[in-house]
């Protein structure tokens, strides 16, 4: 932490944050009754006010070092370390006071335990003054080095405990290993025998390493800070990260004792490194120079992303309350105010800004003309996207020109041997004859037409981009063009997460299906629904050219839709997604043959507006034919749990089931896709969609669209009107119970299979045990020796006894038991793989 700056009655004010406040120490001499005087050292914790754009004093205290007059108190540093009996994160601070001869100084770590209380923690006495590097470390710990040694002390050390090894050019650190572990680092004195010339020293297990693990030797003597990130045993052997700054002006990160990157900085004399974590947007190394320079270096590119001069110290802390670190920058009064914390910035350099007692002369130095390369990661990103597209086209085009070439080839060497030539069509090849007139399209007769092999037609086009908040769920939707000639069982729709800085997007979990729609045109017919395994059939033939009227309704359209929850991306922070349109092009149309092909196509962005995420209901005015109706009845078909049940009735006909159900309260028809009713009532949480279809007059499919309950309640009312001998039977179960019959279904022929194997096992032991006992009563003794009934008596009781034995403890044969467990283990391979299923659809 950096010192303050003071006034003239404050002396040695320091600083540090924690839990998001300010903490000031000051020792300072306050008039006594007895006309003497005390040294006490006084502390102030200071909160961030957002409106009033301020640090505002929120706690104070003080407490008493010294009676003496002629003592001399002074704050040798303070910092946040855990403490391990507490298992919490503690301030500290380490007073030293002089005696009067100045012979010894005194040493004490006090501890703020609360908002207004300090408590001593260790007290410790030294002939001499410490200087240099004095670290407060976990546990606590307080680590100095003084004349080549290096000394440390702690609540458990009783006492003050020096290194056995003499070094130079010390730091101190703490490996975040377990419970973590505080070392020392340094040039051994003199050179130790089969040991490197960087040696490194555990404080708590007493045990020196290799200190080339952790800084190269040469990077030992210039180094001034460093900070270790990770750190890791791999087979006794210690893999760390560590983030050096050395006196050439350069910040390096060093991965298991080699130079990974560098960097760098404009400033030298490093004295601190701190970590800000800013969330999605990366971390941030913050380093503090003496002459009250600070830089901030990005973790992930490992550029410089701001500096600042004439800074008096810096903190991270999160001052806002916000879940993420900002950076607290006080700056230096001049003498023109007489507070500490009047002029100062607080950002995280990815949209939070305050500022107080700045104005137009804020010391932020300018970026580096190279580093704006930054800022341009995003457009890069989406040229490289579009540039990818183009290259797919491209690569198209050429097999198909060189398809057309290797033909042309053949002909002209069919021609030259006087052979017949077959050509193929044009359609096959993805091209249009431009010498086809109106006269030969005429005398193609309807059947020829129908026969006739889609042209490979461009990628989709899109028609609508849309999406739908409902159940706290976000569903997204796409309707591509009627000429969009796409198989519909390869298309799905995902969506991505806007990528942030120096982030890349991620895939959002969603549940894609696809609708049949009508194209535009004067009327409006059905909407078709999609099929119980997510795959659609495509729709009747069409013509294979590519020029299809846009008042052509009879032609279909295609929508797809994807449904995730909403929750998941508003804390997130993701309010802005991309949508992927996912599709399966055929590719025999170029190369009879050989499968399809994927290929993907960037829709467009959906936007999200937090503060607009009240909840409309859906199909307010389902009399109405507009697109905001089907998009609605879309959003409900995605987001309702899906029942077809099968009503059967041998003795009797069904009736007017749609009649019926028309005649209920509250059903209304959707006049953009009549075969569908909608109960919007009042009480209900959802609302409900019906679908009647009508096979003969004693069969028919109802399909419903509704949460589980709405679902039973609606048949127990219809089995008041169906005759008694008719059965129900569902034709496909809802998404949401699939998985839950699945395992369900898994662990019943798991317990089958455990229930029959062991039988089985059993079965055949008692089937040998009756083998032997008949074996073994075909032989009987004389009946005339005594003796001989005795003998077999004893032996027929020896053998029951050791059947029960082994009916507690069965032997069973070891081929029949391997060949029962392999089976076994396959069922709850089966059993396992159907509970992931209904843990990731939960």
């Amino acid at each position: 932490m950096e010192k303050l700056s003071s006034d003239d009655s404050n002396r040695n004010v320091h600083g540090l944050s924690h839990g998001g406040k300010i903490l000031l120490f000051t020792c300072k001499r306050d008039p006594a009754v007895n006309v003497s005087e005390r040294s006490g050292l006084t502390f102030r914790s200071f909160y961030f006010e957002r409106e009033g754009n301020a640090f505002l004093n929120a706690t104070e205290g003080a407490t008493v070092i010294s009676r003496k007059p002629s003592a001399h108190v002074d704050i040798v540093t303070c910092k946040c370390a855990v403490d391990v009996q507490k298992r919490v994160k503690t301030a500290f601070v380490l007073v030293t006071k002089m005696s009067e001869k100045g012979s010894s100084f005194k040493y004490s770590l006090l501890a703020l335990r609360s908002s207004h209380r300090l408590e001593p923690c260790i007290e410790f006495k030294l002939p001499y003054q410490m200087k240099g590097k004095v670290s407060i470390l976990q546990g606590p710990t307080v680590m100095w080095s003084h004349d080549n040694s290096v000394s440390y002390t702690s609540p458990e050390a009783e006492g003050v405990r020096k290194i056995p090894i003499q070094m130079s050019k010390c730091l101190f650190g703490e490996l975040p290993i377990q419970k973590g572990q505080l070392f020392a680092l340094g040039l051994s004195e003199p050179l130790l025998a089969n040991h490197s010339p960087t040696l490194g020293y555990l404080c708590e297990g007493g045990q020196a390493f290799d200190g080339s693990l952790v800084l190269p030797h040469p990077y030992i003597c210039i180094t001034q800070c460093m900070r270790v990130l990770t750190a890791d045993r791999v087979d006794d052997v210690l893999r760390c990260t560590v983030v050096a700054a050395t006196s050439n002006q350069q910040l390096v990160l060093f991965e298991n004792g080699t130079v990974k990157d560098t960097c760098e900085v404009p400033f030298g004399q490093a004295e601190d490194i701190q970590m800000a974590d800013t969330g999605r947007n990366g971390c941030l190394f913050v380093v503090s120079f003496k002459q009250g320079h600070v830089c901030a270096v990005w973790k992930e590119t490992f550029q410089i992303a701001s500096c600042w001069s004439d800074v008096d110290s810096a903190h991270v802390d999160d001052f806002l309350g916000c879940g993420t670190e900002q950076i607290l920058l006080i700056f230096r009064n001049n003498g023109i105010s007489s507070g500490p914390l009047e002029k100062f910035i607080i950002t995280d350099l990815c949209g939070i800004s305050y500022s107080c007692g700045q104005g137009s002369e804020a010391p932020k130095a300018s970026l580096p003309p190279q580093e704006n390369s930054l800022l341009t990661l995003q457009a890069l990103e989406s040229r490289l996207q579009s540039g990818l597209i183009v290259l797919q086209e491209l690569e198209r085009e050429v097999r198909v020109k060189d398809r057309v070439l290797q033909q042309s080839i053949q002909v002209l060497t069919d021609v030259l041997s006087g052979r017949e030539t077959v050509l193929s069509q044009p359609e096959q090849e993805g091209l249009v004859a431009l010498w086809d007139s109106d006269e030969e399209s005429n005398d193609e007769t309807p059947d020829d037409k129908l026969h006739e092999t889609p042209a490979l037609s461009s990628r989709p086009k899109i028609d609508k981009l849309w999406h739908r908040i409902t159940e706290e769920q976000l569903v997204v939707g796409l309707i591509l063009t009627a000429d969009s000639a796409i198989p519909a069982s390869g298309v799905s729709l995902s969506l991505l997460t806007e990528p942030g800085q120096n982030s890349t997007p991620a895939v959002i979990q969603t549940r894609s299906q696809v609708f049949w729609l009508p194209a535009r045109g004067p009327s409006t017919p059905t909407l078709s629904s999609p099929s119980p395994g997510f795959a659609f059939s495509e729709p009747a033939a069409k013509r294979s050219r590519q020029h299809i009227a846009s008042d052509d309704f009879s032609a279909g359209r295609l929508a797809v839709t994807a449904v995730t929850k909403l929750a998941p991306l508003l804390t997130s922070g993701c309010v802005k997604c991309r949508a992927m349109l996912h599709y399966a092009e055929k590719a025999e149309a170029v190369f009879p043959g050989s499968g399809p092909t994927t290929a993907v196509l960037h829709c467009g962005e959906v936007s999200l507006d937090i503060r607009n995420l009240c909840q409309k209901p859906l199909l307010q005015n389902p009399q109405i034919k507009t697109d905001e109706v089907r998009e609605d009845l879309l959003s409900l078909l995605t987001v309702l749990d899906n029942w077809v049940l099968r009503i059967d009735s041998p003795d009797y006909s069904l009736g007017d089931i749609d009649g019926w159900i028309k005649r209920r309260e509250g059903f209304k028809k959707i006049d953009v896709s009549p075969e569908y009713l909608l109960l919007d009532s009042p009480g209900s949480s959802a609302p409900m969609l019906l679908r009647w279809h009508q096979i003969n007059p004693f069969q028919g499919d109802l399909s419903i669209h509704s949460s589980q309950l709405q679902m039973l309640q609606f048949l127990d009312s219809m089995l008041s009107y169906l005759p008694d001998s008719c059965f129900i039977q569902p034709v496909k179960r809802a998404r949401s119970q699939s998985a839950a019959q699945k395992l369900a279904c898994a662990l019943e022929k798991e317990v089958l299979s455990l229930r029959e194997g062991l039988s089985s096992l059993l079965c055949a032991k008692d089937e040998e045990e009756r083998k032997e006992r008949r074996a073994g009563h075909g032989e009987t003794p004389d009946s005339g020796s005594a003796e001989d009934l005795v003998r077999c008596c004893r032996e027929a009781w020896q053998q029951n006894v050791e059947k029960n034995r082994l009916r507690l403890n069965p032997v069973v044969d070891a081929g029949r038991y391997r060949e029962m467990v392999r089976s076994i283990s396959q069922v709850k391979m089966d059993s396992d793989l159907a509970a992931l299923c209904q843990l990731n659809q939960s």
